[in-house]
């Protein structure tokens, strides 16, 4: 698995934890990446989660949610303690995350920023995140997840 190397792989065997990664080709023209990411992995789209960056009360958070559903940015502030949340400038997400628009993974961001994992991860034994790049996810089990990105856990997501 040459050429697979990203900051969240990395991370990943650094801390030894179980995981697998998953390639698939990533079509430019795909309305979703999440979407598009749970179809070409043939996976459930509740076990695909996407990685949103968001700012609540204007300081950024990352919130973790299945592709299946979307995010409530109410409950996200409410997780985070806030009053207010709506989502980042694109540009903003990418500069501080390290990672570009569609390949934004949770793991080993370059500014490690609050994060809230939608409590439905934990009812899986793995859940798919971004790798880190467009067309690479993670799988893994939650609690690692969890444990790695030291998220809160809360009911984030709407159907």
């Amino acid at each position: 698995m040459a050429g697979q190397g990203t900051p969240a792989t990395a991370l990943l065997v650094r801390q030894k934890v179980a995981h697998s990664v998953h390639e698939y080709p990533h079509d430019p023209r795909a309305g979703s990446y999440g979407a598009e990411a749970a179809n070409a992995l043939g996976i459930d789209p509740t076990r695909c989660f996407k990685t949103l960056v968001a700012q609540v009360d204007g300081t950024l958070a990352v919130a973790v949610v299945p592709v299946s559903g979307a995010l409530d940015l109410k409950a996200l502030a409410a997780a985070l303690g806030g009053k207010r949340a709506v989502m980042a400038d694109p540009g903003l997400a990418e500069r501080t995350t390290g990672y570009v628009r569609g390949g934004i993974s949770p793991l080993a961001q370059r500014k490690r920023l609050p994060t809230v994992l939608d409590a439905s991860a934990v009812a899986h034994p793995t859940v798919f995140v971004s790798a880190g790049r467009r067309g690479l996810e993670v799988e893994l089990a939650p609690a690692d997840l969890i444990r790695l990105t030291d998220a809160t856990v809360a009911p984030i997501a709407t159907d």
